[in-house]
Parts: C-alpha cells; structure tokens; sequence
C-alpha cells in the first residue's frame, strides 16, 4: 500500500465500534468512535432543560435534561438563557425551563456540560444565537476563523449578505471557507443555518421539559465536516448506508467518496486498524531515534516524559538532547489530536542547557500545536524544567470513547 500524502477518511466497523479516522502517511492522525444516537446528553444535542439547583459558590446552575440526567451550565451565561415558561431577566431560578445544548461530554467525576448559547455548525460557517446580541454595540458580527489568511478574513467581515445575517445571529467563518473561489456557498449554509435556528427557537416554546429540540448528525457527519478539508482528498467506508448518507451530504461535495467492496480483506484489515488501535491505547510510543515517550492520563492532567532510550548521544550532547527533544515534541503534537487529549499537560523533555536550544524547541512545539484542528497552546516552561501546554476539551478522550459502555450515561 502506497503513502498517500493528502490523506483519506475511513469510516469502518472495527472493535464493535463505527470508527472515523482520518489517516495520512500510513498513520493515523485523528480518530472517533461512534456513540449511541438515542444517548441522552450527546454533544451538539440542545433540550428544553430544567433548573434543579443553583450554586452560587461555584457559579454553576444545574439543569436537568432528561429523566435523572443533570448537566452543569455556568451562571455567567445566565442572561444569555432562552427561557420557556417566563419572561427572560437576565437571572436564572429554581423551577426555570430554558434551551440548553450540550458542549461537553461527561468524564469521569466530571457531569455533562451545557451551554445557553446555541450553535449549529456548518461545514464554512457556524451560526450561534445570544440574548446579549441585540443590546450590545461592541457586537463584531462576523468573525473568522484566527488560522484564516487575512485576505479571507477581510472578506467574509465585510460581505453584506453576512452582514445582514449577523445582525441576529453570530456568524464565525469557518477555516474551510479560506481560499474559496466562490463565496456563494459560504453565504448559502449562513442562510440555511439562520432559517434552522430561527425555527429550533419557534418551537423550543412550544415544546414540553426534557425534549430534544435539535439532534446532531452522526459522528462520522460531524467528523467529515470538522476535518481540515486540505488534510484529505478521499473518503472510504465499507458500509453501503454510510456511503449512501455521504454522496447525499453537504460536506463531501469537493471530495471523492468510495464504497470498498472487496470481502477478502476488510477494510480495516487493510489499514491495520488494530494495530495502530493499540499503539494509541499503549502508553509508550517509540520514535525513529530508538528514543520514547510515556504518556500518562490522570485525573487532573496528562504527564509526558520523553527518554533517551537506545539513542546515543556520542560527544555532541547537547545537539544530540535537541534532536530528541525536536522530534518528541513532533510526536507529542500528534499524539494529543490522535488521542484527543486535553486539558493541562505537563512534558518532562531531556534537560537542555542552552537557552537557544530551549527557544528552538518552544517554537517548534507553538508551530506543531498550530496544525490542530482543536485549539492547542504551549502556555510556559515551569521552574522544574517542565513544558506545559493546554489542549481545549470538547470531548472524551480516545481511550474514554472506546472503553465506553452502550449504557445510556447521564451524571
């Protein structure tokens, strides 16, 4: 099998889950395991919810969603709440139904968070509603993407169809609507989008406590259409469904789709899924060098030691400590969005001593940590010598989503 260097999404079955992966150079670089749709509490799901409780120490009001399943929504988004059974203040109550959408999957200890700013994402732009909109003069309106060209950003801020649009609704332009030819289809899935939150806000007063008001796609859909649309020229499945949703999908109109039939050998045999599977669930990962990593998730954070192993330094140590360092450093980035880690991590590399070689590698990892498609920071080398860096969260972890049972989850 050939390298293909553009890349290709596979959606296959392998573990008893519906994997998407986006694979490049024979590797794979991000990867999602299908949840159950019926789930309550999926991400992207908005409800009519129901304040339970407020806190007022941790600033959190916690909204019922479903029959015994509570989600956590932040008391700062308090006059951003569509509410359903009162005139809206600026304040939420014990007793207040309101439009919730869930932005993030429970973990753990951690609930199901939920935000009162609903967004519906498109493949170009996404479209979100705030209370706050219409009485706030610093409203930017229409905002890009920071990863877009500045050519492209001056564009879509000042198109007028978007404009008028954004004067209800926020828009965020999204990184795939950078370099486009034509800007038609930008402005048509804007307007498409505000026509399907203008309706989900009509009948979320018109529906009942706990209902589901708005169901996000698949997550192969959402996968498709979240991914860099220059990382890939090609998607794969071996489910005739699948493929069928795919060439009637918005998201696959630039790319070709491609039903794999052959039942000699699965799709997932081919690309030696499992295997890779396994050296993302392994807390070791080896580099070309013959050095290595350990990646530990804990509860609070994610621990990454970088070894020497069988590498030699020979006489030129220093170079020899940057050259390892350079290249974790390649592998940590890629190990982060393979394995969707996030939240704080802490990398222990080879202590360096010059203080150019040190900036070389904290530049390097800021550039590696910009190709994610979720937003990536290096934050600071601490005084022990440990580089830390903050990967956003949206949702679980690889080996949370493939270690998931097919209960239905809740708190």
């Amino acid at each position: 099998m050939t390298e293909n260097e553009n890349g290709k999404i596979l959606i296959l079955e392998c573990r008893n889950k519906l994997l998407s992966i986006l694979f490049r150079s024979n590797r794979i670089v991000e990867i999602r395991a299908e949840r159950n749709a019926e789930t309550i509490g999926r991400l992207g799901n908005v409800y009519v919810g129901k304040v339970q409780n407020i806190s007022s120490n941790i600033g959190a009001a916690f909204v019922e969603i479903g029959k015994g399943v509570m989600a956590f929504l932040p008391l700062t988004e308090a006059s951003e709440a569509v509410l359903t059974n009162r005139n809206a203040d600026g304040r939420l109550k014990i007793g207040d139904e309101l439009l919730v959408q869930v932005v993030r999957e429970p973990v753990k200890t951690k609930q199901t968070g939920v935000s009162a700013v609903l967004s519906l994402p498109g493949t170009y732009v996404a479209i979100e509603h705030r209370q706050t909109l219409s009485s706030n003069p610093q409203h930017e309106g229409v905002r890009t993407s920071a990863k877009m060209s500045s050519k492209f950003r001056h564009l879509y801020k000042s198109l007028e169809p978007l404009r008028q649009i954004a004067g209800q609704y926020a828009i965020i332009v999204r990184t795939n609507a950078d370099g486009l030819e034509d800007v038609s289809p930008v402005v048509e899935e804007a307007k498409m989008l505000a026509a399907q939150m203008t309706h989900l806000l009509e009948i979320g007063n018109k529906r009942v406590c706990f209902s589901c008001l708005y169901q996000s796609e698949p997550e192969y859909l959402s996968f498709v259409k979240n991914c860099y649309q220059f990382e890939y020229d090609e998607i794969v499945t071996d489910r005739k469904d699948i493929y069928e949703t795919l060439l009637a999908s918005e998201y696959t109109k630039s790319c070709r789709v491609r039903l794999y039939e052959d039942t000699m050998l699965p799709l997932y045999k081919l690309y030696s899924v499992e295997t890779r599977i396994k050296e993302l669930l392994s807390k070791k990962v080896y580099l070309k060098s013959g050095a290595y990593l350990i990646i530990e998730q804990t509860e609070a954070l994610i621990a990454i030691d970088v070894n020497t192993g069988k590498y030699e330094a020979g006489k030129e140590r220093e170079a020899t400590y940057l050259k390892i360092n350079l290249e974790a450093a390649h592998a940590i980035a890629e190990a982060l969005r393979a394995r969707n880690l996030s939240g704080m991590i802490l990398v222990d590399f080879i202590n360096m001593k010059k203080k150019e070689h040190i900036r070389q590698l904290t530049e390097s990892m800021k550039a590696f940590l910009a190709k994610d498609s979720v937003p990536a920071y290096f934050v600071d080398i601490t005084g022990l010598g440990l580089m830390e860096i903050t990967r956003k969260k949206k949702s679980r972890s690889f080996a949370e989503q493939m270690a998931e049972s097919t209960e239905r989850y809740g708190v």
